[in-house]
């Protein structure tokens, strides 16, 4: 061992979730919703410039504009068993207003062994969206151990400060 590990760890076993920071650039993404959640998602992930597939029967107003400028591509229908086969992203998100949808999803994703991000269930996740902040040439992406959104947003918003500067 190159490092002695405590006898007790008083960290949550949620840390198990490593940072990784990982290149998107052209790489296939499915996001699985339309509404507002998937949304925001989608706007981190165009940062980040990742060739994504919106799958969703109703979208946004940004969704839609950004898929006719031929920045997404959209698909306007629910999601369907296979699509991920067919899409082979290497990256899932699971946006929608429907439970049995992004159960669906996130099953889907981890039988195929893609990286799922389950916005309704933490633990349905193998991997968790990030808030993200840039600037300068730092980009930091937070997340909690316990799933505590407003405290993140709340952290995040002081990091985006500090990296403005």
């Amino acid at each position: 061992l190159l490092f002695e590990q405590p006898a007790t760890s008083p960290t949550p076993a949620v840390t198990a979730f490593f940072p990784l920071f990982h290149d998107l650039r052209s790489k296939p993404v499915l996001v699985v919703g339309g509404g507002r959640i998937a949304q925001r998602r989608i706007e981190t992930l165009l940062r980040f410039n990742a060739s994504l597939t919106v799958i969703a029967p109703e979208a946004t107003s940004l969704i839609q504009t950004a898929a006719k400028s031929a920045r997404l591509g959209l698909i306007p229908r629910k999601y369907e068993a296979g699509d991920i086969d067919t899409i082979q992203p290497i990256l899932v998100i699971a946006a929608t207003d429907s439970r049995a949808v992004n159960r669906q999803v996130g099953e889907a994703a981890r039988k195929a062994g893609i990286p799922v991000s389950v916005a309704d269930r933490r633990e349905e996740c193998t991997c968790y969206f990030p808030a993200v902040a840039v600037g300068g040439n730092y980009i930091a992406g937070l997340v909690s151990t316990d799933g505590d959104h407003s405290g993140v947003r709340r952290l995040v918003g002081k990091v985006r400060e500090v990296l403005l500067q």
